[in-house]
C-alpha cells in the first residue's frame, strides 16, 4: 500500500514539473506570428500529447452556436471519427452545456459517453471561454485509468486562457 502511495506521489510530482516546463513552450507557440491560427492549436494538441505521459489524444473542439454542434479543428493522436458532436452528447456535448470541466476517471462508468477508441479509459474535457463566453474545449483522452488531478484541470485552463487570445 505504501508503495503505491508514494508511485503516485512521484507521478504527479513528474507531472507539476511537466506543466511548468511546457508553460513557456506553450507561450511560445501562441506567440508565433508565422503561423496561423489552426497551425498553433495543432502544434499545442502536439506539444502536449508528446510532452504528458497520459495525455493520448488532444483535440480543441469549438462551437457552432446555430447548429448547436462542436467541430473538431485540431487534434494529436490516433483518427477519430467524432469530428462533429452535438451539444449534450457524450462528455464534449456535455461541457458545451454546463460550461464547467468534467474529469471522466473511468469512461465505462459514464452513460453518456461517445467512445472514441477501445483503449480510452479516462477522459478531462476543459471549457475555452472568450469574453466570458464558452466557446469550445480541449479534450484529453487517456489509455491510462484516473490519470487527472486537480493539477491536470489548473493547467489545462491555462492553456485554454492562452489560446482565447489568438481567436
Amino acid at each position: 500500500m505504501g508503495v503505491k502511495i508514494i508511485l503516485k506521489y512521484i507521478y504527479q510530482k513528474k507531472v507539476l514539473v511537466n506543466f511548468e516546463v511546457l508553460k513557456p513552450q506553450v507561450d511560445r507557440i501562441i506567440a508565433d506570428t508565422k503561423i496561423s491560427e489552426k497551425q498553433k492549436l495543432t502544434a499545442l494538441c502536439e506539444l502536449l500529447q508528446n510532452n504528458l505521459k497520459a495525455y493520448d489524444w488532444v483535440g480543441f473542439y469549438f462551437a457552432n452556436e446555430e447548429e448547436k454542434t462542436l467541430h473538431l479543428r485540431a487534434y494529436a493522436g490516433e483518427e477519430t471519427d467524432h469530428t462533429v458532436i452535438p451539444f449534450g452528447k457524450g462528455i464534449c456535448g456535455q461541457v458545451a452545456e454546463s460550461n464547467a470541466n468534467f474529469v471522466v476517471p473511468d469512461v465505462k462508468a459514464q452513460d453518456n459517453y461517445i467512445a472514441c477508441s477501445i483503449y480510452v479509459k479516462a477522459e478531462i474535457v476543459i471549457p475555452l471561454f472568450k469574453d466570458g463566453k464558452n466557446i469550445g474545449q480541449i479534450d484529453i483522452d487517456s489509455h491510462t485509468a484516473n490519470p487527472f488531478t486537480e493539477e491536470d484541470e489548473k493547467f489545462l485552463e491555462w492553456v485554454n486562457s492562452r489560446v482565447s487570445t489568438i481567436l
